[in-house]
């Protein structure tokens, strides 16, 4: 059916680019019946929706007392979502509604399972005090959150429906997709039931998006509203292809779903087990700008920098040190800091991970055995932008240590940066306090200045400073190449 209609609309694409009259009016096919064809998609597009609607609930949510959206703070995924669908409707829909009995947010959420487990997002359940499930043919039942990972934005509620047979969605391969394909969203926007939208898949393994920790989304250009978040984005079989989980706000038809395969194994484990087991180093880490890869004599393109090894961590017990290049996970190159978060959270606890990292220029195998990643994930350290020197340090005392905020017991602090020096440049800012420069460790102004005093002008160097509320990252400083 497929292949026909595809073949179909070739035709018609053909016919139209030929014009009315043939090339060679003895041999020229007849020309192609237009409005079958149309039909035909159209009759693609209703026997999805007549298909899985069914399968598409409602998710209504009574937050609790205090929690965002209720007059609490904001969570971190709310901040996020804040960016996304932008203030106005952000206000409308997430938070700062007054605080009364029947206040409800909603979302929606596809049933995968007869025995009543739905996969929706996390952030729509979140702070949940109480849920509510409509199915399409009305019928209301109390949802319980069986587990939450928000670093995938995923959630898996469940229902009790007792002998009541339940509509089950099919899950699809989204390995498969091709940018182009038809793609189907089925939702709740705006409170409107089983809203169904068409468009194409615009792109896939979009990373970067800012909604959750572990990112590959598929992006498409079929209208995913407040609401949407949750429901399934199919393909022209009806199949889901992806959970719809946000949208750009300043940007027409661009939405994002979290691909089905990635979904997979996380709504595998929450059913399982509640929760999301995942591979874990203990280490902060940063993409591998080319200011840093020169200040560190790295050459070619990948890799991540090692921005701080975590105390008692897999990889202190390993050997892993900040300053080091993760170049090669498993004999496979690392390509940046997403590629290696996914990568080493699939390995499972226990197992080790042979690691290829640039140390003082030289390339050097480590073995890591894996750890069970914590509450927390690793924390991404970001590079701040421009280079350049222009300050004044202090060695570190108690009362600075309060003031500031760190926790290290040694280094210098940055008490003043000089306006558009290279020390501002580069990012370095006031209260940042500078552990090493060139890999020379700084706990001492003496040791700060002995190690400033061999840079080389011109010299991009790097710099590890610790910052309250970003801990441990690294910055390039580059030298003026005239005093």
């Amino acid at each position: 059916m497929k292949n026909k209609m595809l073949a179909g609309i070739g035709a018609i694409a053909i016919a139209l680019w030929l014009g009315a009259t043939p090339v060679f009016a003895q041999s020229s096919p007849a020309a192609p019946d237009s409005r079958a064809l149309l039909h035909a998609l159209e009759d693609a597009f209703t026997s999805v929706a007549d298909r899985v609607t069914p399968s598409v609930v409602n998710v209504s949510v009574k937050p609790k007392k205090g929690a965002p959206g209720e007059g609490g703070p904001p969570s971190e995924n709310e901040q996020r979502f804040r960016e996304f669908f932008g203030p106005e409707l952000y206000e409308r829909f997430f938070r700062r509604r007054a605080p009364r009995e029947d206040v409800r947010a909603a979302g929606s959420g596809v049933i995968v399972d007869p025995r009543g487990f739905i996969l929706t997002n996390a952030h729509v359940v979140e702070n949940a005090a109480e849920i509510e499930v409509r199915l399409s043919d009305d019928r209301k039942f109390p949802g319980k959150v069986v587990g939450r990972d928000p670093k995938t934005d995923l959630a898996i509620v469940k229902i009790e429906a007792g002998a009541s047979t339940l509509p089950v969605a099919e899950l699809g391969d989204s390995d498969k997709l091709r940018i182009g394909q038809w793609a189907i969203a089925i939702g709740n926007p705006f409170g409107l039931d089983r809203t169904v939208t068409v468009g194409i898949i615009s792109a896939t393994g979009r990373t970067r998006v800012g909604v959750a920790t572990y990112e590959a989304f598929i992006q498409t250009d079929a209208s995913i509203n407040p609401g949407n978040s949750g429901g399934p984005l199919l393909n022209l079989d009806g199949r889901v292809i992806g959970i719809n989980t946000a949208i750009v706000s300043s940007g027409q038809g661009i939405g994002f779903a979290i691909p089905i395969n990635m979904v997979r194994d996380i709504m595998t484990q929450l059913i399982d087990k509640g929760r999301v087991v995942r591979g874990w180093l203990g280490i902060s880490i940063q993409d591998l700008t080319d200011d840093l890869a020169a200040g560190f004599g790295a050459s070619g393109k990948g890799g991540v920098l090692v921005a701080d090894v975590m105390k008692d961590s897999p990889a202190e017990a390993g050997g892993l040190r900040a300053g080091d290049i993760i170049v090669e996970l498993g004999g496979v190159p690392v390509k940046e800091v997403t590629d290696l978060q996914k990568r080493v959270a699939s390995i499972p606890p226990g197992q080790p991970a042979v690691l290829t990292v640039l140390r003082d220029r030289k390339p050097s195998k480590l073995s890591v055995k894996v750890g069970e990643q914590p509450g927390e994930e690793t924390v991404v350290a970001a590079a701040p932008k421009g280079m350049g020197l222009g300050l004044t340090v202090e060695a570190l005392s108690e009362e600075m240590a309060q003031t500031y905020g760190l926790k290290s017991g040694s280094g210098v602090v940055v008490t003043d940066v000089a306006p558009g020096s290279v020390a501002e440049g580069a990012g370095i800012k006031e209260g940042d306090l500078i552990l090493e420069v060139n890999r020379r460790r700084t706990a001492t102004v003496d040791e700060f200045k002995k190690a400033v005093a061999v840079l080389k002008p011109g010299e991009a160097v790097p710099v590890q400073v610790e910052r309250s509320g970003a801990g441990r990252q690294y910055v390039v400083l580059r030298v003026p190449s005239k005093p």
